[in-house]
C-alpha cells in the first residue's frame, strides 16, 4: 500500500511493487497521449532571446482527442482567432513540460521501483503536476465533469468494466491529496 511521510522539507513515498508499475504504465501512455500529432520542433537556436522569438512552429487549432483538449485548453474560449495564436506560441512548451514532469516521475519509479523514493520540493510539485494530469485525462475519460458524478461511480457493481478506471481515478486523487498533506 502507498505510504507518505514527511521527513523536514522531504516527502518520503513508497508504494507496493503493483502500485508503482500502476503509475509507471499510466505516465507511459500520458507521454505517448501528449506526443502524438506534435510535429518535430525545428532546430532550436543558440541564442535564447532568438529562441524564445522563434518558437512560433506550434499548433494553431485544438487537438481532437477529448483528453488532450482538457490538458490543453483554448485560452480564449470566445475569441478563436486570439485563441490560436496563443496555442501557436504555448502548446509545445506544455507539452513539453507535461511530458517532463511524467518522465521525471517515471524516472523515479524505474530507478525506485517500490522502494523510498525521497521527492525534494521541486520534485514534490512535478509529481502534484502529473498526478493531476493523469486524473484529468482518466476523469475526462469517464466524462466526470464535477463532484456530483462521484456518486455515480461510486454506486458501481465491483463487475461493471468501468469501476476499474474508476478505481484508479479515485486512487489518483488520494496520491495528489496524501502528497499535498505531507508537503506542509
Amino acid at each position: 500500500m502507498t505510504r507518505f511521510r514527511k521527513r523536514r522539507k522531504t516527502v518520503v513515498v513508497s508504494f507496493a511493487e503493483h502500485e508503482a508499475d500502476i503509475l509507471a504504465n499510466l505516465l507511459r501512455n500520458l507521454v505517448e497521449l501528449l506526443y502524438d500529432g506534435l510535429p518535430p520542433r525545428t532546430t532550436t537556436p543558440a541564442d535564447p532571446l532568438e529562441a524564445l522569438l522563434s518558437d512560433n512552429d506550434g499548433p494553431t487549432s485544438p487537438p481532437e482527442d477529448v483528453v488532450l483538449q482538457r490538458l490543453l485548453p483554448d485560452a480564449y474560449k470566445q475569441d478563436d482567432q486570439a485563441s490560436a495564436e496563443f496555442r501557436r506560441f504555448t502548446e509545445r512548451g506544455l507539452r513539453e513540460g507535461k511530458v517532463t514532469d511524467a518522465k521525471r516521475v517515471l524516472s523515479a519509479l524505474e530507478e525506485s521501483g517500490a522502494d523510498e523514493i525521497a521527492l525534494e520540493p521541486d520534485e514534490q510539485l512535478a509529481w502534484l503536476r502529473a498526478l493531476n494530469d493523469l486524473r484529468l485525462a482518466i476523469g475526462t475519460r469517464l466524462d466526470i465533469k464535477d463532484e456530483d458524478d462521484y456518486a455515480t461511480w461510486e454506486k458501481l457493481d465491483d463487475d461493471d468494466p468501468r469501476r476499474l478506471t474508476y478505481d484508479l481515478y479515485d486512487w489518483l486523487g488520494y496520491l495528489q491529496s496524501a502528497l499535498l498533506h505531507n508537503m506542509r
